[in-house]
This record gives structure tokens, sequence and C-alpha cells, in this order.
């Protein structure tokens, strides 16, 4: 498997806790070292480990937004 590296530039926010204390985040990362994009994902409690993720450019964050706005949930 490939190695890569990220770092979290910014948290935007926690969106939920497992009871085993893993936390699914929206945050801008650099993912090997290139240009930021935003993602949504799982990550363990010490942040040492990650679960499978989305990531979404600056315009696809908008798009979401402008779709979540109009969003009703049920």
């Amino acid at each position: 498997m490939a190695e890569f590296n990220h770092e979290i530039i910014k948290n935007v926010g926690l969106l939920s806790e497992s009871s085993k204390g893993w936390k699914k985040e929206f945050n801008l990362i650099s993912w090997n070292e290139k240009d930021p994009k935003y993602d949504i994902r799982e990550w363990s409690p010490d942040g040492s480990k990650m679960g499978k993720g989305v990531t979404l450019s600056k315009e696809e964050v908008v798009a979401l937004k402008a779709l979540l706005a109009d969003f009703d949930v049920e």
C-alpha cells in the first residue's frame, strides 16, 4: 500500500462521537502536501487511525451547502 500523509489545516467541526470515542469530523485537510480539501470522516480517539470518508472541493462544499439549505429532514 502506498504511503500517504495528511495535515489537518482547520477543524471545521465535530458531527458526532460514537460510544467507543471515534469522532466524525468535518475538516480542511492537506493530503500528501497538496492543496487542502474539505473532508468528512471518522477518527480514532487518539487521532492515529481514520475511517473511510469523503473529500470535497470548495465548490462541492458550496453546492452541498445550497442543497442542505432547502432540504427538510424527515
